[in-house]
């Protein structure tokens, strides 16, 4: 397996946990910081070994745990690549939002926060991560758990908002179609140098306006 981009982001500085931590108590404080360090030893230890070399074990050693501790934050070795902040704090973005909102234009503020987020604290962790959901069938297989559960846990949210069974289906296919997108935006094949921020809006822009595609600019307010 190719080499790694470096992920070098340090818990101390990290922005995520900065964030994160704010209004927490001594003890969270410390199961996130554990998290920080399992994640940051299971980098390290990918970009010199590979995935497939890579085991919980090592991992438990490096960040110095126990293998119980790292399986107590983390499912799987998969979740550790995977598993971050950001992705729920989108249910704090949503809370913020008006209740009156239209749910698309609600979706499009919860998803360009989080690419923005992402795109500004950890481009490098995101290209790192990129390339493992590219090659590893098993951490590219839990993307797609993941996106459902978060299409099940949005589409619940917005139902309760809108006073509908929790099963709408009008709800659950406009949350379905904004996660497609975002999955294109976040794991399609497209350049390293990318703007995320202004793909997001791109796609979204095609689900506010299909009449859009193909045209040579799909920015918002494009007549």
């Amino acid at each position: 397996m190719s080499r790694m981009p470096s992920a070098t982001t340090s818990a101390s500085t990290s922005p995520a946990i900065t964030v994160a931590e704010a209004g927490l108590g001594l003890r969270e404080r410390k199961k996130l910081r554990t998290r920080q360090a399992i994640r940051e030893a299971a980098r390290r230890l990918i970009d010199d070994r590979g995935y497939d070399s890579t085991t919980v074990e090592q991992i438990a050693a490096a960040a110095e745990v126990s293998p119980s501790t790292v399986f107590r934050y983390f499912p799987s070795k998969e979740h550790i690549v995977l598993t971050d902040d950001y992705a729920q704090s989108s249910m704090a973005i949503l809370r913020e939002r008006p209740a009156d909102e239209p749910p698309l234009a609600a979706l499009r503020a919860v998803v360009t926060e989080m690419v923005r987020q992402l795109a500004e604290d950890f481009s490098e962790e995101y290209r790192w991560r990129r390339e493992l959901v590219r090659q590893v069938p098993a951490i590219r297989a839990l993307v797609g758990e993941q996106q459902d559960r978060w299409v099940e846990f949005v589409s619940e949210a917005f139902a309760e908002r809108a006073g509908l069974p929790a099963a709408n289906l009008e709800i659950r296919v406009l949350v379905g179609a904004v996660t497609g997108a975002f999955h294109q935006v976040l794991w399609g094949d497209h350049g390293e140098d990318t703007d995320l921020v202004e793909m997001i809006e791109r796609a979204l822009t095609v689900l506010e306006r299909p009449d859009a595609v193909g045209r040579p600019d799909t920015s918002p307010g494009v007549a």
